[in-house]
């Protein structure tokens, strides 16, 4: 298979983002944090696996390696537990803040890329849709995760024409 197929493209997205979640992690203190990182980075590893595996059957077996629902679910979870904690929103945030929401904002935005990509491949070979919601819930997650890093000094929000 060709280095450029959108496939391999999106197996090395994958590996990107799981490279600056474990850069985020070492600005990240807290204990629950670090440990929903450390799933997330293994089941980084399963989704490029996944991913690696295109079929017609997306059941893990012994020879397939496959995101699964409960995996999506707790990602879910994890967002609605930690969004419980914090103010709504009321405008675009920008990435920064507390050196690990910057960490995470990265990682956030090269997980979207990897879903970019993943989705692409998936126009060309049959992909598990449950990696596809894996990686989507994952975005959203970091970004959570990101805005509970913030939460001390608040988020900073975009002034949309700031320099008119």
């Amino acid at each position: 298979m060709a280095k450029h197929d959108p496939r391999i493209a999106a197996i090395g997205d994958v590996d990107e983002a799981n490279s600056a979640i474990g850069v985020a992690l070492l600005a990240i203190d807290d204990a629950d944090q670090r440990a929903m990182l450390g799933r997330i980075q293994n089941e980084m590893f399963d989704l490029g696996a996944d991913l690696a595996t295109p079929a017609e059957d997306f059941a893990p077996s012994e020879m397939a390696l496959r995101i699964v629902a409960d995996q999506v679910a707790r990602l879910e979870r994890e967002i609605d537990r930690m969004n419980a904690y914090l103010a709504p929103l009321t405008s675009f945030i920008l990435p920064g803040g507390h050196p690990a929401a910057a960490h995470l904002h990265l990682a956030r935005a090269i997980v979207r890329r990897a879903e970019r990509s993943a989705t692409l491949a998936a126009r060309i070979v049959a992909l598990n849709p449950l990696a596809l919601a894996y990686i989507n819930r994952l975005s959203d997650h970091l970004f959570v995760l990101a805005r509970v890093a913030n939460r001390a000094q608040g988020d900073i929000l975009w002034t949309p024409g700031a320099t008119r």
